[in-house]
C-alpha cells in the first residue's frame, strides 16, 4: 500500500473513537515537577542527560481522567441502543459528568438544572477538561439527539476537534441547520476546501425546509441593526450632523464610529434575503484563501452561479451607492455591534466576482440568461473603477503637496 493510499484510508475512516484514551487531557506538571530526582547519582558516566524518577500523574488529573473514562464507557453503551436513549437522559448524564469535573477543580457554582442552558454553561466552564475521545462522542450524541444548545456551546468554546469538522458540517447540512452552519463558519478555524464548498453550495441552494433555521440568523442581524439605532439615539443629533465641528477628540472619534458602524450595518441588512445574510459570514471569513475559494466556485452549477452573481451584484450596487462606507473593526468591542466583523469588504466581492469569471467564463458568455446580470455588473464596476481612479489622482496630489510642504519647511530651517 502506497503512502497516499494509507493517508487516504486514514482520512475516510470514521472518527468515532473505539476506546477511551489513557491520557486524554493535557496533564498539569506543576504538582510533580519539583519532585523529580535524577536516577543513579553515584553512577560515573559522561551522559549530559540523567534519567529522572518520581514522575507520576497528579491526583487531580488522575481523578479527572477516571471520570472521563467512566463517562465515555457509559455514553458509548447508551449510543449503541439509540432507541432507548433520549435527549433528557443524555443531558442528565453529561451535566452530572461536567459537575463532577467542576467539583474536582473547585469551580462548581449554584446553577441548577432548571436554569436555561444549564448544560451549555457547564460545557463552557468544564468542557476544556473533557478528553478528545469524550468530546468526539459528546459531539456525536449532540447531533444524533439534536441537542443544539450543547452543540452550540461546544463550537463557541472551541471544543470541536478538527478531525470532526467535515462530519459535523455534513450532518448539519443534512438536518438543514443553517444557523448552526453559520456558527461553524464563525468558530471552526482552518476549514478545508470541501467543507467551504459544501457550505457555499448549501447557502446558494437552500431547500424549502431549511428556511426556518434561517430566521434566527435574520433575527440576529435585526437585533444588531436595532442596537445600532439605539447607539445613534444615545448621541446628540446636532453633533452627528456636524462631527467635524466637535472639539472633543474622543467624542468626535466615538461619533464617527457610531455613524460609520450604523451605515455599514444598514447596507449589509437592507435588501438582503436570509440566505444572503448567511453568505455574508462565508464571504467575509478569513479562514481560507483565494485558492480554496476558487476551487469552491469552480464546482457551482448554473442555478448556483446565477444566485451568486445576483448576490455579488447587490453588494456592488451598495458600495456604488454608498462610497463613503468603511469597515469598523472597533465597533464590536466598543459598541457591541459584532455583526460589523462579518460584513464583506468591497475587495472580497471583487475577488469573488473575478474568480467566478475565471472559473466559468465560457458558461457565463454562452448562456444568455447571464448576459443582463453581467451587463448590469459591468456598469457598476466601471463606475467604481472611475471613482477609484479619481481618488487615486487626489491621493497622489495630496502626497505631492505634503512632500513639497516638507521640503519648504526644511529649506526655511
Amino acid at each position: 500500500m502506497s503512502l497516499l493510499e494509507v493517508i487516504t484510508k486514514a482520512s475516510v475512516e470514521k472518527n468515532r473513537p473505539e476506546a477511551a484514551l489513557k491520557y486524554p487531557i493535557i496533564l498539569n506538571p506543576e504538582a510533580v515537577i519539583f519532585e523529580l530526582k535524577p536516577q543513579d547519582l553515584d553512577a560515573k558516566d559522561d551522559l549530559p542527560v540523567k534519567r529522572a524518577t518520581g514522575w507520576k500523574v497528579s491526583e487531580r488529573d488522575t481523578e479527572i481522567i477516571e471520570l472521563g473514562q467512566s463517562f465515555f464507557k457509559k455514553l458509548k453503551r447508551k449510543l449503541k441502543n439509540p432507541n432507548t436513549f433520549n435527549q433528557d437522559e443524555f443531558l442528565k448524564i453529561l451535566g452530572s459528568y461536567l459537575v463532577s469535573i467542576a467539583r474536582k477543580l473547585g469551580t462548581a457554582d449554584n446553577n441548577t438544572e432548571s436554569d436555561k442552558g444549564y448544560v451549555g454553561k457547564l460545557v463552557g466552564k468544564s468542557g476544556l477538561f473533557m478528553g478528545r475521545d469524550v468530546k468526539g462522542l459528546v459531539l456525536e450524541a449532540c447531533v444524533y439527539l439534536e441537542c443544539w444548545e450543547v452543540l452550540e456551546s461546544l463550537m463557541v468554546n472551541g471544543l470541536v476537534e478538527h478531525s470532526h469538522f467535515s462530519s459535523l458540517i455534513s450532518n448539519l447540512i443534512e438536518k438543514n441547520r443553517a444557523d448552526l452552519i453559520v456558527l461553524c463558519v464563525k468558530h471552526l478555524s482552518d476549514l478545508q476546501a470541501n467543507d467551504v464548498m459544501c457550505i457555499l453550495k448549501y447557502f446558494l441552494s437552500l431547500p424549502k425546509d431549511g428556511h426556518d433555521s434561517i430566521l434566527s440568523v435574520r433575527k440576529e442581524w435585526e437585533s444588531q441593526a436595532l442596537l445600532a439605532i439605539q447607539r445613534l439615539k444615545e448621541c446628540d443629533g446636532q453633533s452627528l450632523l456636524a462631527i467635524e465641528k466637535v472639539k472633543d477628540k474622543h467624542l468626535r472619534k466615538k461619533l464617527t464610529l457610531v455613524r460609520d458602524a450604523s451605515l455599514l450595518l444598514m447596507i449589509a441588512y437592507d435588501g438582503f434575503s436570509g440566505t444572503d445574510l448567511c453568505l455574508h459570514y462565508l464571504i467575509s471569513s478569513r479562514n481560507y484563501d483565494e485558492v480554496i475559494l476558487g476551487a469552491c466556485i469552480s464546482n457551482l452549477d448554473g442555478s448556483e452561479m446565477m444566485r451568486f452573481v445576483r448576490y455579488l451584484g447587490k453588494w456592488l450596487k451598495k458600495y456604488d451607492s454608498f462610497p463613503d462606507v468603511c469597515l469598523c473593526p472597533e465597533a464590536s468591542s466598543v459598541l457591541g455591534l459584532t455583526a460589523c466583523d462579518w460584513v464583506p469588504r468591497l475587495e472580497d466581492i471583487i475577488i469573488c466576482l473575478g474568480l467566478l469569471l475565471d472559473e466559468h467564463f465560457s458558461t457565463l458568455v454562452l448562456h444568455p440568461e447571464f448576459h443582463e446580470e453581467l451587463k448590469s455588473l459591468n456598469e457598476i464596476v466601471n463606475s467604481l473603477a472611475g471613482e477609484a481612479r479619481s481618488c487615486g489622482k487626489l491621493s497622489n496630489l495630496t502626497q505631492t503637496l505634503r512632500g513639497n510642504t516638507k521640503i519648504h519647511q526644511i529649506l526655511q530651517t
